[in-house]
């Protein structure tokens, strides 16, 4: 069973939602500094995706530092190094431009936008606590 779950949508790569879905599995505090990720063979398995891609969602992991390779271990998700808010405010910048591109071509308001984060943000805090 894995930690993190995913709802495959047709039109985005399934690597990419598997990236995200285990990222909202760390950020949420569903998968912990020094927990196992599944090895390829088994994402592949439990995911019913080709291991080639799982093998890309791996390799896209561990080149944005949240898995490290351990020898004899295998991945395990990686401690994250204090950033400063900047910093931190940065890695959204992607994120934030697409939610916007996104949201405009729905015709949505900025309200309808900061609404529905505010949702989704209490919505995750509830199951971090």
């Amino acid at each position: 069973m894995l930690a993190f779950q995913v709802q495959f949508k047709p039109g985005v790569p399934i690597y990419e939602q598997v990236v995200f879905a285990v990222k909202k599995a760390v950020v949420s505090g569903q998968m912990r500094t020094g927990d196992k990720f599944p090895s390829v063979r088994i994402l592949s398995q439990e995911l019913r995706i080709n291991p080639n891609t799982a093998h890309k969602v791996l390799a896209a992991l561990v080149a944005e530092g949240l898995l490290e390779v351990r020898p004899g271990i295998g991945a395990v998700v990686a401690e994250s190094p204090p950033a400063t808010k900047i910093q931190r405010s940065e890695l959204l910048g992607g994120e934030i431009e697409r939610l916007v591109v996104e949201a405009q071509k729905l015709g949505l308001d900025l309200e309808d936008v900061e609404k529905a984060i505010q949702e989704h943000w209490k919505r995750i805090k509830r199951g971090r606590l």
